[in-house]
């Protein structure tokens, strides 16, 4: 049996409206039409993917799990979408994306020297894109940090990085060498959508300033509205003339790893993941990162 995406992408709309004439709506079809569209998926399936009575639509086991795979699934067929679209143009590029204060150039370096026809191209994805820009095609490859929903995914690990609290610079703690989360208790923090931003204990309130992003980050704390914790390459890449970067070995360190879609099968992306894996272990020797200020030449190492 052959899985309809037609039929899928309607089920998907129902599931996230949970009534069918508001997917109907959504869809520009019938309602009749688009129950009829539901329960053939159904047969197709052999399973009840809805229960409808009086009180409205809910999920069953099976629909909640069809609904988990259908996703990765629909993401996908837009990425072979965009893939042969652009083979068709004739284009010879890479779109790799990366989280902040993650560098791309040591990999792309090595990379180009394989593959001097392609152009590697960059941008910037935060947390709650990570796996949906791989999954749909925007970008063939992502540094990303961990956590992470693997699923669809190859996630491949590069190194740990430890992080640093991210104080006022006129707070008590700013010129310390390093602290503990007990020095901090009590304060407020800045939330950010990424859970690798909160402390282990989270002894903290939440100070109500939902933040996204590094730039955001900075700007709420430097305004004195709380503190917040970083990867240590924050210090390096984001200089702020009110914010202070302290140490905070207790902490976990955060996994930065490569990201690609599971299904995407191409030996130009497993050049750059191995491109990526030579470079991250010369970070790793290193030990530092004050070496991305030079351009990442110190990083580069010989071909």
């Amino acid at each position: 049996m052959d899985l309809d995406l037609r039929k899928l992408r309607y089920f998907v709309t129902v599931a996230e409206q949970l009534h069918f004439g508001r997917a109907a709506d959504e869809l520009h079809i019938a309602q009749p039409v688009l129950s009829r569209q539901i329960r053939a998926l159904e047969q197709d399936l052999g399973a009840s993917l809805f229960t409808r009575d009086r009180h409205g639509v809910e999920l069953t086991d099976a629909g909640r799990q069809l609904l988990a795979d259908a996703g990765p699934l629909l993401a996908s067929t837009h990425a072979v979408r965009r893939r042969v679209s652009a083979a068709a143009r004739g284009n010879r590029r890479l779109m790799v994306g990366f989280r902040a204060g993650v560098p791309v150039t040591p990999a792309a370096r090595r990379f180009e020297d394989r593959h001097p026809d392609v152009v590697v191209d960059v941008q910037r994805i935060e947390a709650e894109d990570q796996a949906a820009m791989l999954l749909d095609g925007r970008i063939d490859v992502g540094y990303v940090r961990l956590p992470i929903d693997e699923a669809g995914l190859r996630v491949t690990p590069l190194y740990a990085e430890p992080r640093v609290a991210v104080l006022p610079a006129g707070h008590r703690f700013a010129d310390k060498e390093e602290v503990t989360e007990a020095d901090l208790a009590g304060e407020p923090l800045v939330w950010h959508g990424d859970p690798s931003t909160q402390p282990t204990r989270r002894p903290h309130p939440d100070a109500g300033y939902p933040v996204r992003g590094v730039d955001e980050t900075l700007e709420h704390v430097a305004a004195g509205r709380g503190i917040s914790f970083l990867a240590r390459s924050a210090s390096v890449f984001y200089s702020h003339p009110d914010i202070a970067y302290v140490p905070i070995p207790e902490l976990a360190h955060e996994q930065v790893c490569l990201a690609v879609a599971a299904s995407r099968t191409s030996p130009v992306v497993d050049d750059f993941v191995t491109a990526a894996r030579s470079a991250a272990e010369i970070t790793a020797e290193c030990g530092n990162y004050e070496m991305w200020q030079l351009g990442g030449d110190a990083a580069a190492g010989p071909a």
